[in-house]
């Protein structure tokens, strides 16, 4: 009797274990890249790889920038570069990322005056689905017309299963 006890006990703290890792977290990935000496010359393309296992799942892929108080813009033109697995060429997209407004000031949680933005890249309301399972490379590059481009600290991806 006391051996199949200690069996529940043990299927239970198994049980609970699950359900609780299960809910810890949804990410899949986040990396930020230091630019060197706070100014991102275009030539600087940050790339970050990940594997892909689950491709029933939509995900959500987000732009992350963080700068001092002293950057010079509103927005910010970036070139995102994707690589799929068994791919030879990459596709890219360019996107004007909104980062502040004359109303509102920055548009990012901030802390004295650095601030950090979390950017959604797939849009509202559509789903992002990854193709083939795999290695992926992403990389990012700043296409703006000042070059380099002055007081951005650390720039970087998240992908996380929605």
């Amino acid at each position: 009797m006391k051996r199949i006890q200690n069996t529940g006990w043990i299927l239970l703290f198994v049980a609970l274990q699950q359900s609780v890792m299960s809910c810890h977290s949804i990410d899949l990935y986040e990396k930020t890249v230091v630019i060197p000496g706070h100014s991102w010359n275009s030539s600087f393309k940050p790339t970050f790889t990940f594997t892909i296992k689950d491709t029933s799942s939509p995900y959500r892929l987000y732009f992350i920038i963080r700068h001092n108080d002293r950057y010079s813009f509103n927005n910010i033109y970036i070139n995102l570069q994707a690589k799929a697995p068994g791919e030879d060429s990459a596709q890219t997209v360019r996107y004007d990322i909104r980062l502040a407004t004359n109303e509102k000031g920055w548009l990012a949680s901030g802390m004295d005056d650095i601030y950090e933005h979390r950017i959604l890249l797939t849009p509202a309301g559509q789903e992002f689905f990854f193709k083939k399972p795999g290695e992926y490379r992403f990389t990012i590059g700043q296409i703006m017309r000042e070059d380099p481009l002055n007081h951005v600290l650390n720039t970087g991806l998240r992908i996380e299963k929605k």
